[in-house]
């Protein structure tokens, strides 16, 4: 009011220092109960915070938000409602002011969301919750109003969070639109926070879970070479993943050299060695591996030739390798120390190589033959080879040869008869063959890469 036209003043000093003083005390009275409001709403958001940070469980947390909401806005009450995965909107949470009302309140809200489901990426959210609105309005009757904003995760709608009033003055300011703005994105943090848990919960038993069948895959792989007269072995395996598709074998063709008094499973019979690869990675891939070394020692047993344990071992799994869309390649061998004579047969795995101390030069032991399988009715050849006194033979996956430098180059089969012919010729014994081996393939693709696939190396020696 200007003044010009304020009254005059009355000549009473009471009166006076009356006029004086109102309009201060007013002003103070406003400012302090500002303060109090600002103040109470600062308490009231520092809580949710920390809820968020302290709550481990997600429904704890979300009892809180109505309440909130209903605090910082001054409301009679909130809601709030999530969608399922199975495309349902639920009344998650509801506070009510009156305790009296709260019951009808309650069903009014969860008969009107039972109304709406959605139906994913058919029709935009933004319309279900118009859905959503009319039907509140619908049930709660025109007394109430309502007031909302979205509970938005990584962008994607997750529900809405509703103030109700029955006050026909409320009004739905902008400072309590950002307020239920904070409190909504707040639960939006702990909904993808719960999420977040519980796939790390998921990855955490899947982690160890692989970490067992790693162990158990590392368990049934020769823990160490057996001890064959006039002979010397060396072998190692590495996984591209924990759990990998490589799998190689010792086995005692006959029941006296498996006794416990053979130590270090040593013994003047035949042992097969053998090698394979299932095709592909990971868990699947050892599972198959697995179930294979088992079938195989059982036909080894048999005392069949080494084409007749294929040919046998291919009828057996072929029904679960077909299943499954797998195959494996698999070379077999039987090692006599008496004659010094390797019976093999191939089903379609690397060849072996042979290097003739005597010539210096490097040849394949190969026969024809499918992949594990691939054929109910496959057929398999036999083979021998008659080592000599200094003779080496090398067992490989195609992991070694198909490993891939920076470039995109592949190590190749040239390089790596290459580098084993060099290795016959100066290393010293079959381990040390198997670590040249390796440090030259880990040189091709880098020294600080991993090989995406399976690499298996097993040497044999003659003395």
């Amino acid at each position: 009011m200007p003044v010009s036209q304020l009254p005059s003043q009355p000549t009473d000093n009471n009166s006076s220092a009356t006029t004086d003083v109102t309009p201060v005390v007013a002003l103070k009275e406003l400012v302090a109960r500002l303060h109090r409001e600002q103040n109470k709403i600062q308490d009231l958001l520092s809580s949710l915070g920390f809820a968020l940070r302290s709550f481990n469980n997600l429904n704890q947390f979300l009892e809180l938000i109505p309440l909130m909401a209903t605090r910082v806005t001054d409301a009679d009450g909130s809601a709030l409602f999530l969608y399922k995965p199975n495309g349902q909107v639920r009344l998650e949470q509801l506070h009510w002011q009156d305790s009296h009302q709260r019951k009808n309140i309650r069903k009014a809200l969860e008969i009107a969301s039972s109304q709406i489901t959605l139906v994913p990426n058919a029709a935009p959210l933004a319309s279900a919750t118009g859905i959503l609105d009319d039907q509140m309005h619908r049930y709660l009757g025109p007394d109430v109003q309502i007031f909302g904003t979205a509970i938005l995760v990584k962008h994607t709608e997750r529900g809405w969070l509703y103030v109700l009033s029955r006050d026909p003055e409320y009004s739905w300011t902008e400072t309590r639109q950002k307020l239920v703005r904070l409190v909504a994105d707040q639960t939006a943090v702990a909904i993808e926070n719960d999420e977040l848990a519980v796939e790390l919960r998921k990855k955490e038993r899947l982690d160890q879970e692989l970490e067992i069948g790693a162990e158990i895959q590392r368990r049934l792989l020769p823990r160490q070479c057996p001890t064959i007269p006039g002979a010397v072995l060396a072998a190692r395996c590495k996984p591209a993943n924990r759990v990998g598709g490589d799998y190689y074998d010792f086995i005692a063709t006959n029941n006296n050299q498996i006794q416990p008094s053979a130590k270090n499973g040593s013994g003047s019979g035949r042992w097969g060695l053998v090698i394979g690869d299932v095709m592909g990675k990971g868990v699947p891939a050892g599972l198959i591996m697995t179930m294979m070394r088992g079938m195989l020692r059982g036909e080894v047993l048999h005392g069949n030739s080494p084409a007749g344990i294929l040919q046998n071992l291919n009828r057996v799994m072929y029904a679960d390798l077909e299943n499954s869309h797998r195959f494996v390649t698999l070379f077999y061998s039987e090692y006599n120390p008496h004659n010094r004579i390797l019976s093999y047969s191939n089903a379609a795995h690397n060849p072996p190589l042979w290097w003739h101390a005597a010539t210096k030069t490097v040849s394949r032991l190969d026969t024809l033959g499918m992949l594990i399988g691939l054929d109910a009715n496959s057929q398999y050849e036999d083979a021998q080879a008659q080592l000599e006194p200094g003779d080496t033979i090398i067992y490989y996956t195609d992991g070694l040869t198909d490993a891939a430098a920076a470039s995109g180059d592949r190590f190749d089969e040239e390089n790596f008869i290459a580098d084993f012919n060099t290795a016959c010729k100066y290393c010293n014994g079959p381990q040390e063959i198997v670590d040249y081996l390796f440090d030259q393939v880990q040189k091709f693709i880098g020294a600080d890469k991993q090989n995406t696939d399976d690499m298996t190396l097993v040497v044999l020696q003659i003395l």
